[in-house]
């Protein structure tokens, strides 16, 4: 799938999701956020692709939404559905440059961040008279200590990798321009591993380990992988000392 305004390459299971609005840092208008959940859609639909990675062109991940399109037409169609969701199957973001506001917010749809040791993110929306209002809020505070969140969404100052990384927001920092390909390497390596059992953790990762249906759940997703030919496949694998099929497709 191409379309102006998002870009989609295959690289072997991964399928790279690429923001492509360079003139206005990637903002998100109607047209990106549109593009990016079709993306999501092909991602999930696709047996033949077994992880995302989600990066920005021209050196910038996402500048946050498109206030000039926000003051004609309101906030862009589709992306409160995009930022609430996400994608079924694993996701990785490659940040560099900025990721700011709902960009941050895109970001922070993936299970996993790479970071250029000199991108920036923040949260700038009470700035402009906003807020952040796509589940920033939600998800930083299981990761980042409450008032480190409340000052970044407070004040608008932005965050940079080496802070990010030491509150265990980023799992890696890349030199400039290295993000993609170490999103890429971390993608190749889920890629690698069983699709049944990636699923079961993606799924229980959403789910929470607050929720009151965690151990429910995992209990289910247990029964259904341990049982699976995945599962038989590993572990006769793993006594033979090969690889199990499903890293040979």
């Amino acid at each position: 799938m191409t379309s102006d305004a998002v870009l989609t390459e295959v690289v072997d299971e991964v399928l790279v999701v690429t923001l492509n609005r360079p003139e206005v840092r990637n903002a998100i208008d109607s047209d990106l956020a549109l593009g990016v959940r079709a993306a999501f859609d092909e991602l999930d639909h696709r047996d033949d692709l077994r992880v995302g990675v989600l990066t920005g062109a021209a050196g910038t991940f996402c500048s946050g939404m498109d206030l000039k399109a926000f003051a004609r037409h309101g906030r862009p169609r589709g992306s409160q559905v995009l930022l609430r969701e996400g994608a079924r199957k694993p996701l990785v973001a490659a940040i560099e440059g900025f990721a700011l506001g709902g960009g941050f917010e895109l970001a922070l749809v993936a299970d996993i961040l790479v970071m250029a040791e000199d991108a920036l993110v923040g949260l700038p929306e009470t700035r402009v008279g906003l807020f952040p209002s796509g589940g920033a809020l939600h998800r930083l505070p299981a990761v980042l200590p409450r008032p480190v969140v409340a000052e970044l969404a407070f004040t608008g100052d932005r965050m940079g990798a080496e802070r990010a990384h030491h509150f265990g927001l980023v799992s890696r920092v890349t030199p400039p321009g290295k993000a993609l390909p170490e999103a890429l390497d971390i993608a190749a390596g889920i890629a690698r591993s069983a699709p049944l059992g990636v699923g079961a953790v993606k799924e229980l990762l959403r789910t929470g380990p607050g929720a009151d249906d965690f151990w429910v759940r995992q209990r289910e997703l247990a029964e259904t992988v341990f049982n699976s030919g995945d599962a038989r496949e590993g572990a006769t694998a793993f006594a033979e000392r090969r690889d199990p099929r499903w890293r040979n497709r």
